[in-house]
């Protein structure tokens, strides 16, 4: 059996959704899970780019390095390499449904949704805010990376 396998998707793919897969895979370390996990965009602006300077620095302060990740952007195999593609907000969520082969397999859902109260809610832009944006993205993140931790672990 292979282990499950997560994309987290957001627009430039240098903010938000590095910070949910470094979330991810620290939550599951934690936990002891063995899980795939990676991160795309759904524009292509910062192709190659590197994570957004204030990105890695709260990932950093938090004991994670992603200054090594690249962004990169969703590509027609993801929708069946990937158990689940989880969008950080609902404008992706509807990218990822229109970008979506017929031969689909993954569970497209909004990465809130799997947090308890938090339903259709999305993860904010920090891009154009300061320190204290992205620290509450990593919040929001963790939450729900724990959230999906617990349910990967049934």
């Amino acid at each position: 059996m292979r282990p499950p396998s997560l994309l987290f998707v957001c627009l430039g793919n240098i903010c938000r959704s590095p910070l949910a897969e470094a979330a991810f895979r620290a939550a599951a370390a934690r936990a002891g899970l063995e899980a795939i996990a990676d991160s795309a965009a759904t524009g292509e602006w910062q192709i190659g780019s590197a994570p957004d300077p204030r990105s890695r620095a709260v990932a950093l302060r938090h004991g994670i390095d992603i200054s090594g990740r690249r962004a990169r952007r969703v590509r027609g195999d993801d929708f069946t390499r990937f158990d689940h593609i989880l969008a950080l907000d609902p404008q992706n969520l509807l990218d990822l449904h229109a970008m979506a082969p017929g031969r689909c397999t993954a569970r497209i859902a909004l990465l809130m949704d799997h947090v308890p109260g938090c339903a259709g809610q999305a993860v904010r832009d920090p891009y154009y805010g300061d320190a204290a944006d992205f620290d509450l993205v990593w919040q929001q993140v963790t939450r729900a990376a724990d959230a999906l931790v617990a349910m990967l672990r049934g």
